[in-house]
């Protein structure tokens, strides 16, 4: 890989402290009304408000500028049924044998089961992928460094970006996920890192009545 150009940072834009704090509140009361759900409408949502935000999550920062994700936007209702029928085969699986009893006493306030009717309700599931290395058109494998941590901020900006845009979002993830790469028909190297579900609220959605961490629990300053 070449040697990356240095060129002058010209985007920072500096704004009055004041109107930095009022930002930095502003954006908390509305970071802080986002909420996982699992009830979507089947409203359907225009492609281009998806594409802007993936473009954003595509900004994250990543290890030596890698950009190690892919992100498959699903919005066939075929398509949509088979994810659905292989996470459901997983998921009962999951519930019946393989989760341990403290993970399923710490599922049952949230209230969530086997069955994800959502994963075809919603207009758009979002399947992100994490690249464990590139195949470049040569045939030479280069490898990704810090994928899990690049794809993670990613999918950070990814979800705040949705919200932002006026859309409720649920992340779901399935295990173990390799079907998503038959069903979608990625490489080898791709591997699911997360299904974003993506779209309005149903009427009649409703969340659990949970509470966030304080500052002090979650925070500290040396």
């Amino acid at each position: 890989m070449e040697e990356a150009k240095h060129i002058p940072y010209k985007d920072f834009k500096e704004i009055p402290v004041d109107k930095m704090i009022y930002n930095s509140k502003e954006f908390l009361e509305n970071v802080s009304r986002r909420r996982s759900i699992r009830n979507f409408s089947a409203r359907q949502v225009p492609l281009e408000i998806i594409n802007n935000c993936i473009l954003a999550a595509g900004s994250a920062p990543s290890g030596a500028n890698m950009q190690p994700w892919h992100f498959a936007v699903v919005s066939n209702s075929k398509t949509k049924t088979r994810i659905r029928a292989a996470a459901e085969e997983e998921e009962r699986e999951f519930y019946s044998s393989r989760a341990p009893q403290e993970w399923l006493d710490a599922l049952k306030p949230i209230g969530t089961d086997a069955d994800k009717p959502f994963l075809v309700t919603a207009p758009y599931l979002i399947v992100i992928f994490e690249k464990r290395f590139e195949n470049l058109p040569d045939g030479t494998k280069v490898k990704q460094y810090y994928t899990k941590e690049s794809v993670g901020i990613a999918t950070g900006i990814l979800i705040t970006a949705l919200h932002l845009s006026g859309l409720a979002t649920l992340t779901h993830t399935p295990s173990p996920m390799n079907f998503l790469n038959a069903i979608l028909e990625r490489p080898a190297n791709e591997k699911p890192y997360l299904v974003l579900v993506a779209g309005y609220p149903a009427d009649e959605a409703t969340v659990p009545n949970i509470k966030r961490k304080s500052l002090s629990e979650i925070a500290s300053f040396i």
